[in-house]
Protein backbone atom coordinates (compact mmCIF):
# COMPACT_ATOMS: atom_id res chain seq x y z
CA UNK A 1 0.00 0.00 0.00
CA UNK A 2 1.35 3.41 -0.97
CA UNK A 3 2.12 5.76 1.91
CA UNK A 4 -0.30 8.62 2.43
CA UNK A 5 0.81 12.23 2.13
CA UNK A 6 0.57 12.52 5.90
CA UNK A 7 2.87 9.51 6.38
CA UNK A 8 5.37 10.88 3.88
CA UNK A 9 5.38 14.24 5.60
CA UNK A 10 5.81 12.67 9.02
CA UNK A 11 8.72 10.54 7.80
CA UNK A 12 10.53 13.55 6.36
CA UNK A 13 9.88 15.60 9.49
CA UNK A 14 11.13 12.76 11.70
CA UNK A 15 14.32 12.50 9.65
CA UNK A 16 14.82 16.25 9.86
CA UNK A 17 14.43 16.23 13.63
CA UNK A 18 16.93 13.39 13.93
CA UNK A 19 19.38 15.30 11.76
CA UNK A 20 18.96 18.50 13.77
CA UNK A 21 19.78 16.74 17.04
CA UNK A 22 22.84 15.06 15.57
CA UNK A 23 24.04 18.16 13.70
CA UNK A 24 23.74 20.22 16.88
CA UNK A 25 26.13 17.75 18.55
CA UNK A 26 28.51 18.22 15.63
CA UNK A 27 28.15 21.99 15.96
CA UNK A 28 29.14 21.80 19.64
CA UNK A 29 32.33 19.86 18.97
CA UNK A 30 35.45 21.78 19.88
CA UNK A 31 36.78 21.53 16.31
CA UNK A 32 33.85 23.69 15.21
CA UNK A 33 34.70 26.46 17.69
CA UNK A 34 37.07 28.03 15.14
CA UNK A 35 34.97 28.16 11.97
CA UNK A 36 37.68 29.44 9.64
CA UNK A 37 40.10 26.76 10.80
CA UNK A 38 37.44 24.07 10.38
CA UNK A 39 36.75 25.21 6.81
CA UNK A 40 40.49 25.22 6.06
CA UNK A 41 40.85 21.68 7.41
CA UNK A 42 37.96 20.56 5.25
CA UNK A 43 39.65 22.02 2.21
CA UNK A 44 42.79 19.99 2.90
CA UNK A 45 44.97 23.09 3.04
CA UNK A 46 48.74 22.64 3.15
CA UNK A 47 51.82 24.77 2.59
CA UNK A 48 54.61 24.15 0.10
CA UNK A 49 57.95 25.79 0.80
CA UNK A 50 60.65 25.91 -1.87
CA UNK A 51 64.19 26.67 -0.68
CA UNK A 52 66.72 26.36 -3.45
CA UNK A 53 66.31 22.82 -4.73
CA UNK A 54 64.48 21.61 -1.60
CA UNK A 55 60.69 21.40 -1.47
CA UNK A 56 58.92 20.91 1.88
CA UNK A 57 55.21 20.13 2.12
CA UNK A 58 53.64 20.80 5.52
CA UNK A 59 50.14 20.10 6.78
CA UNK A 60 49.14 20.94 10.35
CA UNK A 61 46.34 18.73 11.67
CA UNK A 62 44.48 18.50 15.00
CA UNK A 63 45.40 15.80 17.54
CA UNK A 64 44.21 12.36 16.45
CA UNK A 65 42.10 11.84 19.59
CA UNK A 66 40.21 15.07 18.88
CA UNK A 67 39.37 13.92 15.34
CA UNK A 68 38.32 10.49 16.67
CA UNK A 69 35.67 12.14 18.82
CA UNK A 70 34.51 14.17 15.82
CA UNK A 71 34.15 10.94 13.81
CA UNK A 72 31.82 9.55 16.48
CA UNK A 73 29.52 12.56 16.06
CA UNK A 74 29.74 12.78 12.27
CA UNK A 75 29.59 9.15 11.19
CA UNK A 76 25.76 8.68 11.43
CA UNK A 77 25.39 11.60 9.01
CA UNK A 78 27.43 9.68 6.44
CA UNK A 79 25.17 6.62 6.52
CA UNK A 80 22.31 6.46 4.05
CA UNK A 81 20.22 4.15 6.23
CA UNK A 82 20.51 6.20 9.42
CA UNK A 83 17.46 8.40 10.17
CA UNK A 84 19.76 11.38 10.79
CA UNK A 85 21.74 10.89 7.59
CA UNK A 86 22.68 14.06 5.71
CA UNK A 87 21.07 12.95 2.43
CA UNK A 88 17.81 12.09 4.21
CA UNK A 89 17.74 15.54 5.77
CA UNK A 90 18.46 17.09 2.40
CA UNK A 91 15.62 15.08 0.84
CA UNK A 92 13.30 16.29 3.60
CA UNK A 93 14.25 19.92 2.96
CA UNK A 94 13.55 19.34 -0.72
CA UNK A 95 10.16 17.87 0.11
CA UNK A 96 9.01 20.73 2.32
CA UNK A 97 10.41 23.33 -0.10
CA UNK A 98 9.24 21.61 -3.30
CA UNK A 99 7.24 24.67 -4.35
CA UNK A 100 10.23 27.00 -3.96
CA UNK A 101 12.40 26.84 -7.13
CA UNK A 102 15.41 28.44 -5.49
CA UNK A 103 15.39 25.87 -2.69
CA UNK A 104 15.01 22.97 -5.13
CA UNK A 105 18.10 23.96 -7.10
CA UNK A 106 20.07 24.49 -3.88
CA UNK A 107 19.13 21.02 -2.62
CA UNK A 108 20.31 19.48 -5.89
CA UNK A 109 23.61 21.34 -5.70
CA UNK A 110 24.20 20.28 -2.09
CA UNK A 111 23.40 16.66 -2.92
CA UNK A 112 25.88 16.67 -5.79
CA UNK A 113 28.55 18.25 -3.59
CA UNK A 114 27.99 15.76 -0.76
CA UNK A 115 28.20 12.76 -3.06
CA UNK A 116 31.32 14.14 -4.75
CA UNK A 117 33.11 14.38 -1.40
CA UNK A 118 31.88 11.20 0.28
CA UNK A 119 31.96 8.99 -2.83
CA UNK A 120 34.28 10.78 -5.23
CA UNK A 121 35.14 9.84 -8.78
CA UNK A 122 38.41 8.03 -9.39
CA UNK A 123 40.09 11.12 -10.84
CA UNK A 124 39.34 13.43 -7.89
CA UNK A 125 41.47 14.09 -4.83
CA UNK A 126 44.97 12.64 -4.77
CA UNK A 127 46.66 9.25 -4.91
CA UNK A 128 49.54 8.05 -2.75
CA UNK A 129 51.98 5.68 -4.48
CA UNK A 130 54.62 3.50 -2.83
CA UNK A 131 57.42 1.41 -4.27
CA UNK A 132 59.97 -1.01 -2.86
CA UNK A 133 63.10 -0.40 -4.89
CA UNK A 134 64.57 -3.73 -3.79
CA UNK A 135 61.66 -6.02 -4.69
CA UNK A 136 60.01 -3.82 -7.28
CA UNK A 137 56.65 -4.08 -5.51
CA UNK A 138 54.33 -1.09 -5.79
CA UNK A 139 51.07 0.00 -4.17
CA UNK A 140 48.69 2.93 -4.50
CA UNK A 141 45.54 4.18 -2.75
CA UNK A 142 43.42 7.28 -3.17
CA UNK A 143 42.93 9.74 -0.34
CA UNK A 144 39.31 8.58 -0.13
CA UNK A 145 40.33 4.94 0.39
CA UNK A 146 42.94 5.96 2.95
CA UNK A 147 40.40 8.09 4.82
CA UNK A 148 37.87 5.28 5.10
CA UNK A 149 40.64 2.89 6.11
CA UNK A 150 41.38 5.15 9.09
CA UNK A 151 37.69 5.53 9.98
CA UNK A 152 36.75 1.85 9.64
CA UNK A 153 40.12 0.22 10.20
CA UNK A 154 41.55 2.32 13.01
CA UNK A 155 38.65 4.04 14.76
CA UNK A 156 35.03 2.90 14.68
CA UNK A 157 35.71 -0.67 13.47
CA UNK A 158 38.66 -2.94 12.82
CA UNK A 159 37.96 -3.77 9.19
CA UNK A 160 40.69 -6.27 8.31
CA UNK A 161 40.52 -5.75 4.54
CA UNK A 162 40.75 -1.98 4.80
CA UNK A 163 43.65 -2.31 7.22
CA UNK A 164 45.42 -4.85 5.02
CA UNK A 165 45.13 -2.61 1.96
CA UNK A 166 46.15 0.55 3.82
CA UNK A 167 48.77 -0.76 6.26
CA UNK A 168 51.72 -0.25 3.85
CA UNK A 169 50.95 3.48 3.82
CA UNK A 170 51.08 3.87 7.58
CA UNK A 171 48.78 5.42 10.14
CA UNK A 172 49.86 9.00 9.40
CA UNK A 173 48.79 8.80 5.73
CA UNK A 174 45.43 7.30 6.71
CA UNK A 175 44.84 10.02 9.29
CA UNK A 176 46.00 12.80 6.98
CA UNK A 177 43.46 11.69 4.39
CA UNK A 178 40.62 11.34 6.91
CA UNK A 179 40.85 14.80 8.48
CA UNK A 180 39.62 16.77 5.42
CA UNK A 181 36.73 14.34 4.86
CA UNK A 182 35.51 14.50 8.46
CA UNK A 183 35.92 18.26 8.88
CA UNK A 184 34.30 18.98 5.50
CA UNK A 185 31.33 16.84 6.56
CA UNK A 186 31.15 18.88 9.78
CA UNK A 187 31.04 22.11 7.77
CA UNK A 188 28.34 20.77 5.44
CA UNK A 189 26.23 19.52 8.37
CA UNK A 190 26.44 22.81 10.27
CA UNK A 191 25.58 24.81 7.17
CA UNK A 192 22.53 22.63 6.53
CA UNK A 193 21.56 22.91 10.20
CA UNK A 194 21.59 26.70 10.00
CA UNK A 195 19.51 26.58 6.82
CA UNK A 196 16.99 24.34 8.58
CA UNK A 197 16.83 26.83 11.44
CA UNK A 198 15.97 29.59 8.98
CA UNK A 199 13.27 27.48 7.30
CA UNK A 200 11.83 26.57 10.70
CA UNK A 201 11.77 30.26 11.66
CA UNK A 202 9.81 30.97 8.47
CA UNK A 203 7.21 28.35 9.45
CA UNK A 204 8.00 25.98 6.58
CA UNK A 205 9.08 22.83 8.42
CA UNK A 206 6.91 22.51 11.53
CA UNK A 207 9.56 20.77 13.64
CA UNK A 208 9.00 20.26 17.34
CA UNK A 209 10.60 23.28 19.10
CA UNK A 210 12.46 21.11 21.61
CA UNK A 211 14.73 19.55 18.98
CA UNK A 212 16.25 22.97 18.44
CA UNK A 213 16.95 23.77 22.08
CA UNK A 214 17.07 20.57 24.14
CA UNK A 215 20.42 19.57 25.64
CA UNK A 216 22.60 17.65 23.18
CA UNK A 217 25.99 17.80 24.92
CA UNK A 218 27.05 17.77 28.55
CA UNK A 219 28.66 20.95 29.84
CA UNK A 220 29.54 19.38 33.18
CA UNK A 221 30.31 15.76 33.98
CA UNK A 222 30.19 16.23 37.75
CA UNK A 223 26.98 14.75 39.15
CA UNK A 224 26.04 16.33 42.49
CA UNK A 225 22.54 16.79 43.90
CA UNK A 226 20.94 17.19 47.29
CA UNK A 227 19.43 13.82 48.11
CA UNK A 228 17.66 11.61 50.62
CA UNK A 229 19.57 8.35 51.09
CA UNK A 230 18.15 5.08 52.44
CA UNK A 231 19.68 1.69 53.00
CA UNK A 232 18.40 -1.83 53.63
CA UNK A 233 19.84 -5.32 54.06
CA UNK A 234 20.90 -7.13 50.89
CA UNK A 235 17.90 -8.70 49.16
CA UNK A 236 15.32 -6.29 50.59
CA UNK A 237 12.50 -5.47 48.14
CA UNK A 238 12.66 -2.14 46.37
CA UNK A 239 9.69 0.21 46.00
CA UNK A 240 7.38 -0.86 43.19
CA UNK A 241 7.67 2.51 41.43
CA UNK A 242 8.77 6.11 42.00
CA UNK A 243 5.60 7.04 43.92
CA UNK A 244 5.58 3.95 46.17
CA UNK A 245 6.59 4.16 49.85
CA UNK A 246 9.69 2.31 50.91
CA UNK A 247 8.98 -1.21 52.23
CA UNK A 248 9.70 -2.13 55.84
CA UNK A 249 13.39 -2.50 56.57
CA UNK A 250 14.62 0.61 54.79
CA UNK A 251 16.25 3.21 57.06
CA UNK A 252 17.46 6.73 56.40
CA UNK A 253 21.21 6.93 56.00
CA UNK A 254 21.24 10.46 57.41
CA UNK A 255 20.25 9.07 60.79
CA UNK A 256 23.19 6.68 61.00
CA UNK A 257 25.90 7.79 58.56
CA UNK A 258 29.06 9.59 59.71
CA UNK A 259 29.52 13.16 58.50
CA UNK A 260 32.03 12.23 55.79
CA UNK A 261 31.97 10.90 52.21
CA UNK A 262 31.32 7.15 52.04
CA UNK A 263 31.27 4.51 49.35
CA UNK A 264 27.86 2.99 48.85
CA UNK A 265 26.19 0.05 47.15
CA UNK A 266 22.85 1.78 46.63
CA UNK A 267 21.41 4.73 44.74
CA UNK A 268 20.73 8.14 46.22
CA UNK A 269 17.19 9.55 46.25
CA UNK A 270 16.51 13.12 44.99
CA UNK A 271 14.52 15.05 47.60
CA UNK A 272 11.45 17.11 46.57
CA UNK A 273 12.93 20.48 47.57
CA UNK A 274 16.16 19.99 45.58
CA UNK A 275 14.72 21.55 42.43
CA UNK A 276 15.05 18.29 40.54
CA UNK A 277 12.13 16.98 38.44
CA UNK A 278 11.54 14.01 40.73
CA UNK A 279 7.97 12.85 41.32
CA UNK A 280 8.89 10.86 44.41
CA UNK A 281 11.47 8.52 45.93
CA UNK A 282 13.67 6.72 43.45
CA UNK A 283 16.24 4.16 44.47
CA UNK A 284 17.99 0.99 43.39
CA UNK A 285 18.08 -2.43 45.01
CA UNK A 286 21.12 -2.79 47.28
CA UNK A 287 23.83 -4.58 45.37
CA UNK A 288 26.63 -6.85 46.48
CA UNK A 289 29.90 -4.88 46.57
CA UNK A 290 32.61 -6.02 44.18
CA UNK A 291 36.27 -5.88 45.20
CA UNK A 292 38.05 -2.90 43.74
CA UNK A 293 41.63 -1.76 43.30
CA UNK A 294 41.64 0.35 46.48
CA UNK A 295 44.18 -0.07 49.30
CA UNK A 296 43.68 -3.08 51.64
CA UNK A 297 42.51 -0.88 54.53
CA UNK A 298 39.67 0.63 52.46
CA UNK A 299 36.72 -1.10 50.82
CA UNK A 300 36.71 -1.31 47.00
CA UNK A 301 34.14 0.54 44.90
CA UNK A 302 30.63 -0.80 45.20
CA UNK A 303 28.66 -2.01 42.19
CA UNK A 304 25.17 -0.53 41.77
CA UNK A 305 22.52 -2.08 39.60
Amino acid sequence: MAASLHEIEQRHRSNLEAFVLRARRVEKHSLAADWEKLVALGAGSLTVTVTGKQVVVRQELPPEELVESAVARVRPLLLKEDPCGYLKALAAVGYFCRDLPGETSEVKAKRTEWQARTKPAADSGYTVMLANTTTGQTASLTDHDLAWAWIYGDVVHHDLKKRRDADPFGLAERFRAAVPLITWAMVAAIELLNHIRALQHDGILGLRPEVLDQEVVLHSTTWEHAAQALTAPLGSPAPEHALSPFPRGWTSLQDTAPAQPIRSGFSAVPVPDSGLPAAGPVTGVPARPRPGPGPPDRPGPAHTR
